[in-house]
């Protein structure tokens, strides 16, 4: 990226924003596994001033291990000639690009829709299995998420925000303000597109970033972006701990034996779940319905599937989506298909009460 006339001792420093976005890029690359750290990068670029500082900072610290992804939504007019741009602008500044039209459809309004879409065309662009996708997400980025995850009432894993990484996802950015991305572009000469749904006010996250964090900024007298940032990193040092112990406790429920088609236990035990204390148990029992295909977990359903453990006082079966019941049976939780049959005394390996 551009370099300042600032000369010290006959050597040329880099522009403050652009020395602070390499630094992020290099102590992100650092703490990857083995195998993704020795792969070749893919950096998914939109011409915003945040993932375009980030490509191009990503190419200064690793040159020639850099490509970049151009995903062309198709949403807006004109978005094939700018996507085509881009790339010629990344080609040229020796960062090979390529544009990537996707189709946005679905469910979950036009925002998630593109989110799915844009993914997969990351994913399958990735030019090898162990190439990390890296993305501009920055610490405004994630305090928004935190207060969409707040408004939303999503619990401890929303607001714990995004990860630095998640594979093949990597966010060297999280520490960054988007005020940084813009002073970088600004000092290499880089030529910022500013997608006109980030302002959209029928957007949520457009809103928050606009109207309510201001107004929170405004109202707290400044610092609620780091603030929030800083709490998302608090709560994963939590996540995480939890999700340790309940992969442990999940390991000593399962049934020997009872392995299902999905790969995971047919059937769960109670006993050792029922000492656990509920956060760690509903986090139990949500990685084990999730592995055997259960979607769209609510928070309700995983209290109502809890109190077969914590609070059982002979009910009936927990509701799960997709038709599915979730029963306790001989000491064991079974998924089954609503209104099914219950398991005859014969009709499975016995487990302890």
């Amino acid at each position: 990226m551009g370099e300042t006339a600032l000369e010290v001792t006959g050597r040329v420093r880099p522009d403050p924003a652009v020395a602070e976005i390499r630094r992020a890029v290099r102590t992100a690359l650092r703490e990857l596994p083995p195998a993704a750290r020795d792969a070749p990068l893919l950096v998914a670029c939109s011409g915003g001033a945040d993932s375009l500082a980030l490509a191009v900072a990503a190419h200064d610290v690793c040159p020639g291990r850099v490509r970049a992804a151009v995903v062309d939504h198709g949403l807006q007019d004109g978005s094939g000639r700018r996507s085509a741009e881009l790339a010629a602008l990344l080609t040229g500044r020796g960062i090979p690009a390529t544009v990537h039209p996707v189709t946005v459809t679905g469910s979950g309004g036009v925002e998630a829709a593109a989110r799915r879409a844009r993914y997969a065309a990351l994913t399958a662009a990735r030019p090898h299995p162990d190439a990390p996708v890296l993305l501009g997400h920055t610490l405004d980025d994630q305090a928004e998420t935190v207060l969409l995850g707040l408004g939303r009432g999503s619990g401890p894993r929303s607001i714990a925000g995004m990860r630095p990484w998640d594979a093949p996802w990597l966010r060297p950015l999280l520490g960054v303000r988007r005020t940084v991305t813009r002073a970088a572009c600004r000092a290499g000469g880089l030529p910022v597109w500013d997608d006109p749904h980030n302002a959209d006010p029928r957007f949520t996250r457009a809103r928050l970033r606009h109207e309510v964090l201001p107004l929170l900024e405004d109202v707290l007298a400044g610092g609620v972006a780091e603030a929030l940032a800083r709490t998302a990193a608090q709560l994963r040092e939590d996540v995480d701990a939890l999700d340790d112990w309940a992969g442990r406790l999940l390991t000593a429920a399962r049934c020997d034996g009872e392995d299902g088609e999905d790969g995971g236990s047919t059937a769960l035990l109670v006993e050792p779940l029922a000492a656990a204390p509920p956060a760690v148990r509903r986090r139990v029992l949500r990685s084990w319905l999730l592995a055997k295909g259960v979607k769209e977990l609510t928070d309700g359903h995983l209290r109502t599937a809890d109190a077969l453990v914590g609070r059982w006082r002979g009910q009936g079966a927990a509701a799960l989506p997709g038709g599915l019941d979730l029963v306790r049976e001989r000491g064991r939780l079974i998924v089954c298909r609503a209104g099914s049959p219950r398991p005859g005394p014969g009709s499975r390996r016995p487990a302890r009460q």
